[in-house]
This record gives C-alpha cells, structure tokens and sequence, in this order.
C-alpha cells in the first residue's frame, strides 16, 4: 500500500508539534513491509528518502493581503497532483488538509486527516492571517466534513471537532494519541548545552518550551512571573513569533522582568533537539501556560526527561 502523508512540517524544517508528530508517523510507517511511504511537505528539498516531494507557493500568491494564505492553498493543488498513485492521502493542519481532500476528489481514494488544532478555536490567528484567516477556516471545514476518517489527538480534540463540525458523523472521528521517541527524549545528565545558553545547572530553573504565539500563553506566563521565587531562573525557550506585535510585546515583557530580578534566559532562536534535552532534563518544573492545548507534545516530551510538569487545564492536557 502506498501512502501519501501531506505536512507542512519535515525534517530540518520543523517548529512546532505537528512536525515532530510526522516525522515520527512517517519514520515508523515507513518501517512496515506492507507500507510504501511518500511525505510531501512545504519548502527545500530535504535529503530523507522518504521524501517524495517538496513544493514553495507560487510567486504571484505568495504574500500579499491575507498573511499569504494563498501560498498553501497554490501547494496543496500540486501535493493532489502529486499524490497520484497513492492508495491513501493522509494530511496534517489546514495548510494540508484542502490537498488531500482534493486528492481524494481527483483520484479517488480515502482521505485520513488529522487534527492537531481547529482553526475557529484560535481567533488570534486573524491578527497574523488577517482575512487569509477566513481561507484558513474554509480549507479545514471543506476538507474535515468530507474526509474519510478524522484522527483526533485526544478525547477532548474529539469533542471539540464534533462541536465545532456537527457535520462531522461520530464514527469517522478517532482518538490516536501522539507519543516521543524514548531513545531521544529521556534524562540526560550532560550541562554543557545549559552553560552555553547562559542557564546555571546548579539553580533551581521554571522551563517554558513554545512558539511566541497567543495560543502557548507565554504573554501570561511573563506576568505571573515575578511571582515566582527569585531563587529560580526562567527559561524561555520561545521562537518563531506570530506577528511582531507580540515578539515585541514578549521583549518587553522580559525587559521589564530582567530589570526586576535576576536569572531570566530568554533563548528566542530554534533550538536543537539536543539542548531542548538537556534544558528539559535540568528543569526543577517545566510550565505549560497554553491558552490552547488540543493535545500538548512537549508536556510529553518534558516528563519523558523527567521533568515535573505544571500545566493549564485545557484540551488534551488533563488526559497527558
């Protein structure tokens, strides 16, 4: 059988939980007799094997009003081109889902699609997509009512499609809860990826790991901070901003809590997976402020390395 996995995200080029989630799904699909794996995804060409094809949007719809909402749109007609051959596409986040259901739709087989987020649930995307937030929302409605099987990525993800697309039939909607790669993610005892981003292994450290964005909560997070016993350090493990609204409103933030007490690490480029490791293996409490959660990998992560985790009462976070 051969399967088409649709993915904005793919080694190198991976931000947030989807990616890693594919990543992963592929790697192992892939290691199935029975499966002949293609992963088509956004940007570079990547060296994997088990990449079939990589696209960048066209030119003329690239930016421009709407946040460039269109790029993905111009990506996902030639991935349902290029999934020709498949005997089932399978997609991840809106900015795939519309190629796979037009794969469907042009060569007749299922569509499987997970949900890692719903668009109507995250309001604050209009302040990044502005009215490409309402193609976003088109894109995963058109394609989450007409899939063949919904994977929710917890039980409350489940109950939130329903609600959110009452269109939806229960039984195409199923629960697959994301995991980690132990052999990556487990307590490690090397400091020197700490030492090198300024952090002192011997203090006690309150650990935040997410993209700047409304959606991970890190704009709350900084205001309850100066709560928080001066003894410790924040690390803030905080990338890839939204808007630069809110990259701005967060180096302020942390301006003003600089000034105010010591210890605050603020590491605002993407970081390596190994020194997510070491930082998560180090942690005297690992934070998750989400405003939004549909499942939360990198709580999984965090526990995997041993750290305690404090988390907001959201999504899937209460079944983590």
């Amino acid at each position: 059988m051969r399967v088409a996995l649709l993915s904005r995200e793919f080694p190198p080029e991976v931000y947030g939980g989807a990616g890693v989630h594919v990543e992963n799904l592929a790697t192992s699909l892939a290691a199935l007799d029975s499966l002949d794996v293609g992963v088509y995804c956004f940007g570079a060409p990547r060296s994997s094997p088990l990449v079939a094809g990589t696209f960048d949007p066209w030119p003329a719809v690239a930016g421009g009003v709407g946040g460039g909402a269109l790029g993905p749109v111009s990506i996902d007609l030639r991935m349902a081109q290029a999934a020709a051959g498949a005997d089932i596409v399978h997609s991840h986040t809106w900015y795939t889902n519309l190629g796979g259901h037009l794969a469907k739709l042009m060569h007749g087989i299922p569509h499987v699609l997970t949900t890692h987020s719903l668009e109507p649930l995250r309001p604050w995307k209009r302040d990044q997509l502005g009215p490409g937030y309402d193609v976003s929302r088109w894109c995963e409605r058109t394609a989450i009512e007409a899939a063949d099987a919904v994977i929710a990525v917890s039980a409350g993800m489940r109950d939130d499609v329903l609600a959110t697309y009452p269109a939806v039939d229960p039984d195409r909607v199923v629960v697959i809860y994301n995991g980690v790669d132990p052999t990556e993610y487990h307590p490690v005892s090397a400091v020197d990826a700490l030492v090198r981003h300024g952090i002192d292994p011997d203090r006690p450290s309150v650990v935040f790991l997410g993209r700047i964005t409304e959606q991970k909560g890190i704009l709350e997070l900084l205001a309850a901070a100066p709560s928080i016993d001066p003894a410790a350090q924040l690390v803030l493990c905080a990338a890839s901003p939204d808007t630069p609204a809110i990259e701005a409103q967060v180096r302020d933030a942390v301006a003003s809590l600089s000034s105010a007490r010591s210890g605050v690490h603020w590491i605002s480029s993407a970081l390596p997976r190994a020194d997510a490791v070491q930082i998560l293996s180090h942690a005297s409490v690992f934070v998750c402020p989400s405003r939004y959660e549909p499942f939360g990998l990198v709580n999984i992560e965090a526990m995997a390395c041993g750290a305690p985790v404090v988390a907001t009462a959201t999504g899937g976070i209460p079944e983590i």
